[in-house]
């Protein structure tokens, strides 16, 4: 269990940074006069709308074909392999609301540091970053909660291997409370300890990050 919460821990706040960062440049990228702006957010978005069972089947198919040049396969490797997974599950999905928060930043402000003499990085961090806080505060939040409570992707990809050292803490709840005769017991105490660790989890980043937030 410890190892399992070691692994979700370690994969969540690598996911969490890669999602967001990735999934706000896209989006600062797509809400500028770009041509086809709309056919990249709707390919951006379409893996967000498959199962998380076909993604892993799909990514294991990749990885392992990809890894066999170097006669590696995935189990040597699961823990990025569902980094690579998730990100590009999710980064779709959080682009988009990194796009509806962009789109209704107040277009005064940012006329007002151009004429100011503001530069490009002085703009994104002292004006658009700041206002956008809000839409950092969900993203962050789903992501934070998505990694804690992966399991399709992670039975799908690795399911485990090798030695359950790849076992997430969902995964070790189920396998405990299901494969296990007499062991339901623990299961059920294993499940309310990743409530609370997720609940608490949440709510420090939460906390932390609408502490940041602005107004315009």
């Amino acid at each position: 269990f410890l190892h399992a919460l070691g692994f979700s821990t370690a994969l969540t706040i690598v996911t969490t940074i890669v999602i967001n960062v990735v999934a706000f440049a896209i989006a600062y990228m797509l809400t500028k006069a770009i041509k086809g702006s709309n056919i990249f957010r709707s390919v951006f978005f379409m893996p967000n709308l498959i199962g998380g069972i076909i993604l892993g089947y799909i990514w294991m198919l990749l990885l392992n074909g990809i890894l066999a040049h170097w006669g590696r396969a995935l189990t040597y490797s699961g823990f990025w392999g569902l980094v690579i997974l998730v990100c590009w599950q999710q980064i779709g999905y959080m682009m988009i609301i990194y796009i509806a928060g962009m789109q209704s930043l107040p277009t005064d402000v940012l006329e007002a540091a151009s004429v100011d003499g503001a530069n490009g990085t002085q703009t994104m961090f002292k004006i658009i970053i700041p206002l956008m806080m809000p839409s950092i505060t969900v993203c962050s939040f789903l992501c934070v909660t998505n990694g804690f409570k992966l399991y399709d992707q992670n039975l799908a990809l690795t399911n485990g291997a090798p030695s359950n050292m790849s076992e997430g803490l969902a995964m070790n709840i189920t396998r405990t409370f299901y494969g296990r005769m007499g062991w339901e017991g623990v299961g059920q105490a294993k499940a309310v300890l990743f409530f609370i660790l997720v609940a608490i989890v949440a709510l420090i980043q939460n906390k932390l990050t609408t502490s940041k937030e602005v107004e315009a």
